[in-house]
């Protein structure tokens, strides 16, 4: 049996992406109990925190995604009631949250990352959407890569290869969050590279290739079986593995994560890594990146669970 006292896994939320951190939840206890731990799992309602008052746990693991699962809401909780948990605190989960935010830190220590526009809907509507879309246009030319500021999944995310089309995604955006971001799209090879701490310093496990069967890495290809074929590691060159093993771990530092972190990049045709997007609470399901590079690392997922509940715990006494 471990020698962590009974541990708290929260899943569900009411974000958009609820039914992914439903999944997530249940895989993290899954592997935690094979790894003897004793585990509760915890929606966050109205009877969280008298339950945490009445019985605090050792140590929280969080696999909410989206909305307060980020954006460090919940964590700011955690922290009132002064339980520990896993992963980044609530100011650096804020930075990272907003993908417009992120990217302007991590360009400022010198990681490539797409050019972009960064679009609230009020501004859309009230400067003439026709007008500013087409100096976006002009501006990062085509195609583009259109998603929400905040939030993950895929939800509201879509590509754009002609003019005509940038006002349908825009609108399909502004559906999941109030603010978009138009990025040029970076053609190249699609990674994720996640990010552990064990008390040694961040290092990257190996590099995930995303390829799906239909060309996009959205929602459902994302979460169901047999949409995308994944690569761990990743068919890259030595060289090119490095570099984005080195740019992840860069934008882990820079934007002060904490524990585990997962960074999206596309690798142009030079070997060239682009940063995209941070996740501080990756996914966890039976599709999800970080457990593929965790197994091609020959980690134990459950091992490595419950080494960071153990991290955690001891960073509070």
């Amino acid at each position: 049996m471990s020698d962590l006292g009974h541990v708290l896994v929260l899943a569900g939320g009411l974000s958009y992406e609820r039914e992914v951190s439903l999944r997530s939840g249940r895989r993290v206890s899954e592997v935690l109990r094979a790894a003897g731990v004793d585990v509760e799992a915890r929606d966050t309602d109205a009877s969280l925190v008298p339950s945490i008052l009445a019985d605090p746990p050792e140590a929280v693991f969080v696999t909410l995604h989206g909305g307060a699962g980020e954006d460090g809401a919940i964590r700011s909780v955690l922290e009132l009631l002064n339980v520990p948990y896993v992963g980044a605190d609530p100011d650096a989960c804020r930075v990272a949250f907003d993908k417009p935010t992120a990217k302007a830190v991590v360009r400022s220590v010198g990681l490539h990352t797409p050019e972009s526009v960064t679009l609230p809907k009020e501004t859309f509507h009230d400067l003439g959407a026709t007008v500013v879309l087409g100096r976006i246009v002009e501006r990062l030319g085509l195609p583009l890569f259109v998603k929400p500021a905040r939030g993950g999944s895929a939800l509201g995310a879509s590509i754009v290869r002609t003019a005509e089309d940038l006002p349908a995604a825009m609108v399909g955006c502004f559906a999941y969050g109030d603010t978009a971001l138009i990025e040029r799209y970076v053609e190249g090879v699609e990674v994720a590279v996640s990010v552990i701490d064990l008390g040694n310093g961040p290092e990257a496990l190996p590099a995930v290739e995303i390829v799906p069967d239909e060309g996009v890495y959205d929602y459902a290809a994302r979460y169901t079986a047999g949409h995308t074929e994944f690569f761990a590691p990743a068919r890259l060159s030595p060289k090119a593995a490095a570099a984005c093993a080195d740019t992840a771990v860069t934008a882990h530092t820079a934007l002060g994560l904490r524990d585990i972190s997962r960074t999206d990049l596309i690798v142009d045709a030079s070997g060239v890594p682009h940063f995209l997007e941070v996740n501080v609470a990756p996914g966890m399901t039976e599709t999800s990146l970080l457990p593929m590079a965790a197994e091609a690392a020959g980690q134990d997922l459950g091992d490595l669970c419950r080494a960071l509940l153990q991290i955690a715990a001891t960073r509070s006494r």
